[in-house]
């Protein structure tokens, strides 16, 4: 599978209109708190200066990357399906990509700093300290049990590679169904 990613971006500048690109495909959340997400991300993320720049960090393989640089629409021609976008402002946080429902549109739930932190690395696979308590938003994510799905989709995937071995290793007169 390839690896998922995240790219944060701290603007004040940004407001989630409805009728723009990310505003159309984006689950927002206006009663938002981010003070000490950029601490939080810190610990795992790279701090880029432009959105530029994080677009070459996570073609390079930085698994999550923040900017303070709120230019979405670049940001949103370069990436992968594989990357959840969240872009954090005062008048709120909207998560765009990978793991989102699109159609949530605006969520009426006040959230912090530890939940949106907590659902981009459930989302992204990073690791969630001991520390952190925040609850994932799930009213957001497209599939609730997305990791129960992902775990499935994993074992089916190693049944059938250990079916493809077990055929392969049979001695030669055994391949053939010839009595």
């Amino acid at each position: 599978m390839a690896e998922k990613k995240a790219i944060i971006i701290f603007s004040n500048a940004v407001a989630f209109d409805a009728d723009s690109k990310f505003g159309k495909k984006c689950a927002t959340f206006a009663q938002a708190d981010a003070n000490g997400l950029e601490t939080l991300v810190a610990g795992y993320g790279k701090s880029i200066a432009s959105c530029d720049e994080a677009v070459k960090a996570l073609e390079a393989g930085e698994a999550c990357v923040y900017t303070k640089d709120g230019n979405i629409d670049v940001i949103l021609e370069n990436v992968d399906r594989r990357t959840l976008v969240v872009v954090v402002s005062d008048k709120g946080a909207a998560f765009w990509g990978h793991g989102v429902n699109n159609k949530a549109g605006a969520v009426n739930r006040a959230v912090n700093a530890q939940d949106i932190y907590v659902t981009i690395a459930n989302i992204t696979d990073l690791p969630i300290t001991a520390e952190c308590t925040g609850a994932i938003l799930y009213q957001m994510m497209k599939d609730p049990n997305l990791k129960i799905s992902e775990i499935n989709k994993l074992k089916e995937a190693i049944s059938r590679m250990e079916s493809v071995i077990a055929r392969d290793n049979r001695e030669p007169w055994d391949k053939h169904d010839c009595a």
